[in-house]
């Protein structure tokens, strides 16, 4: 084993044997990729059209990947194999119980507040597709379970949140395994004293949206996650401020509030209220709305701004069960969904050459997966209402949404200059060296022995293709021009993110359906 810890000068074909020993080793057992034919040849039908793509094998490789990102004690019916237990102290630095959760993407940590969004994401995306998903609705309520199971716990003690387990620059420091983790596993926390609204309150919009997805299939989990997710509002409501205020040094630059509070209140309070059907909550949008930013002009969903999904959300309130108090939120919504049409008035909206949603650089899927999502889901509420989106004096259909979505999902899948998948283990070409610890250096199985904090860094500069394959996983993508590089040190374009998915899961379970793969 000691062949894999030479400096990356040195890192030559004996190790490329060695690691290409461990894929076969680590990968055996593992649920394995899709041949090319089955990802990229499909021949169910749409309409009159012919499906190039495989949904339903992505649609189970996008919730397969949630087991890859899995803290705590694994369950015995764990399908991502090369993973092990970890992180079995969490919360003792506190005396708490904080076992569990989500790696949010390449690291060791866990941030409360993306895993929280990824929770309301998978939830939303069962609420409205669930339906559609067959034999991958039981993988996708764990995919849920195990995320609200962890937010149960961190918000246990009334009015405190612990929103992050983990040192992040201790943990960057080192390129080590979940499961050799040595960092220290500091706790920090929000309260009274040290507020954040942010956080706080899309916890609750998760506890909430988990809350409907488990109504019929488990009532008691479900009356406990709503019961919590209103607790936890009132506090995220009542002492406000932003938690990147108070634990700057924890929590920034990798997951700062930029977009403030004022979203995530109005984001909890749509839940809550799609939840409890309470009118409390729907007298606290109606009053605190504007101020909250209903009719703010931005344009991109995402784990720190919630904007667009709230005037979504509230918008099936109004179109579906005509709830006449949110009618404004119909405008809101289409000057949403505006911004994203190519050559709509009042878009706004950059595209590569290649045809991908562009909004930054750096883990730029995230948005092309939420916004898919938002596509499609606007698309059903306005079929249902009978009615299309107005930007200035041109109308466009749910017809035309779903195909702005469609090209975007079908762009992730392969359908881009490289003709490349950027989900891994789906098509015949697809990222190798993705910027994930775990996945990197070889697992348990194959390496018995821990590696230490310092050794793992020659794996993570090398060119060796990662010796574990985490199915499912959709990286940052490509740059602006449809550039990908696979190297494993560009954590902008190669680092996955439990975020990316989420949404995705629903846009795939739609797209499944359609073809007649579901």
């Amino acid at each position: 084993m000691a062949l894999l810890f030479f400096s990356s000068s040195s890192f030559d074909f004996r190790v490329f044997i060695v690691l290409s020993f461990f894929i076969v080793l680590c990968n055996g057992s593992s649920y394995s990729s899709s041949s090319p034919s089955s990802s990229l040849f499909n021949t169910h039908h749409h309409r009159h059209h012919i499906a190039k793509h495989n949904y339903k094998d992505a649609l189970t490789k996008s919730i397969l990947f949630f087991e890859g990102q899995r803290s705590g004690k694994l369950p015995h019916n764990q399908r991502m194999t090369w993973r092990r237990d970890s992180g079995l102290s969490d919360g003792s630095a506190l005396h708490v119980d904080l076992v569990g959760g989500y790696y949010d993407a390449g690291d060791n940590i866990k941030f409360g507040f993306p895993m929280a969004f990824t929770t309301t994401m998978l939830s939303w995306s069962v609420i409205e597709f669930g339906g559609l998903m067959k034999s991958e609705l039981p993988n996708a309520k764990a995919a849920i379970r195990w995320a609200t199971d962890y937010l149960l716990k961190a918000t246990a003690s009334p009015d405190t949140i612990y929103v992050q387990v983990g040192d992040a620059n201790k943990d960057h420091s080192c390129w080590e395994r979940p499961e050799d983790m040595d960092t220290q596993r500091s706790v920090f926390k929000v309260d009274k004293n040290t507020p954040g609204s942010d956080v706080a309150a899309e916890t609750a919009a998760a506890l909430a949206a988990a809350a409907i997805v488990f109504k019929k299939s488990d009532s008691s989990y479900s009356k406990t996650l709503l019961k919590r997710a209103v607790r936890v509002f009132a506090f995220a409501d009542k002492y406000r401020g932003t938690y990147s205020a108070g634990l700057k040094p924890e929590v920034c630059p990798f997951y700062c509030s930029y977009s403030g509070y004022q979203d995530e209140l109005l984001w909890g309070a749509a839940w809550l209220q799609k939840a409890t059907k309470n009118v409390k909550y729907l007298n606290y949008i109606k009053m605190n709305g504007q101020v909250l930013g209903a009719a703010e002009y931005d344009n991109t969903f995402g784990w720190d701004n919630k904007h667009a999904g709230a005037r979504i959300l509230l918008t099936k309130a109004f179109l579906v069960q005509k709830m006449k108090t949110l009618s404004e939120y119909k405008g809101h919504a289409d000057n949403f969904i505006c911004s994203v049409i190519p050559g709509a008035p009042f878009s706004s909206s950059q595209y590569t050459p290649g045809g991908l949603l562009f909004k930054m650089s750096d883990a730029n899927m995230q948005y092309v997966t939420s916004t898919s999502f938002l596509l499609l889901t606007y698309a059903k509420y306005l079929t249902s209402a009978r009615t299309v989106v107005h930007c200035g004096g041109s109308v466009y259909t749910p017809g035309r949404l779903r195909s702005i979505a469609k090209k975007q999902v079908d762009y992730l899948l392969g359908d881009n200059p490289l003709r490349m998948s950027y989900m891994v283990g789906y098509g015949p070409k697809f990222p190798r060296r993705i910027h994930h610890r775990g996945s990197s250096l070889p697992c348990v199985a194959s390496h018995p022995a821990k590696i230490q904090c310092h050794e793992g860094f020659s794996i993570l500069n090398s060119q060796s293709p990662n010796p574990n394959i985490l199915v499912g996983a959709v990286v940052g993508g490509p740059d602006q021009h449809d550039r990908f590089p696979d190297e494993r040190t560009d954590y902008e374009q190669s680092e996955p993110a439990t975020y990316i998915n989420a949404p995705l899961v629903g846009a795939l379970a739609y797209f499944a359906h359609s073809y007649g793969q579901l």
